[in-house]
């Protein structure tokens, strides 16, 4: 005869989970920081680096270059915050992905590029290699969190959790 220890996995999820979501929103939140941040002094070399990847006209690259540092100083202060964290992180999962896209049309295209993700990017040297595959593996990884955070956005020490006064933990029965 075999007795098993009930399952503890159920009753931990609505504890643990919460917590999980703020080292999510933290982290993703850090990301965006430190990508704007990175760029943000240098408005003209975020453009060439959108302009690299050679999907758009250069007027319109230079453009998103130079807004992309504040959509991204946004989306980490909002997320910072815990601000419409839902938003935050639907805005945040799209840009993932159309940044995960534009690496991997430019691997494929043969362009030897650095993402510009955390700085200036563009054209790589002559004899420098691009590293996409760590860089769009790095992007899934922030996307997953940008995914749990569309799912579960309510985290503790936030501005949403303030505003709407509803507990973070979630009885079993919801």
């Amino acid at each position: 005869m075999s007795v098993t220890a009930p399952s503890t996995r159920g009753h931990r999820w609505p504890v643990v989970r919460p917590w999980l979501g703020i080292a999510a929103r933290l982290g993703l939140a850090a990301v965006w920081l430190i990508a704007g941040a990175s760029k943000v002094s240098d408005l003209a070399a975020s453009g060439r680096a959108v302009n690299a990847y050679q999907v758009m006209p250069y007027d319109v690259a230079t453009v998103i270059g130079a807004a992309l540092p504040f959509v991204e100083l946004a989306l980490g202060v909002l997320l910072l915050l815990g601000l419409a964290t839902r938003l935050v992180a639907g805005v945040s999962a799209a840009l993932l992905v159309v940044f995960i896209a534009g690496i991997a049309s430019a691997w494929a295209r043969g362009l030897a590029i650095d993402c510009g993700c955390f700085g200036s990017g563009g054209q790589l040297a002559a004899g420098q290699a691009p590293s996409y595959l760590p860089e769009i593996l790095r992007d899934l990884g922030f996307l997953v969190l940008a995914g749990f955070l569309l799912i579960w956005p309510r985290t503790p020490v936030s501005v949403d959790g303030w505003v709407s006064g509803e507990p973070v933990v979630e009885d079993e029965d919801e």
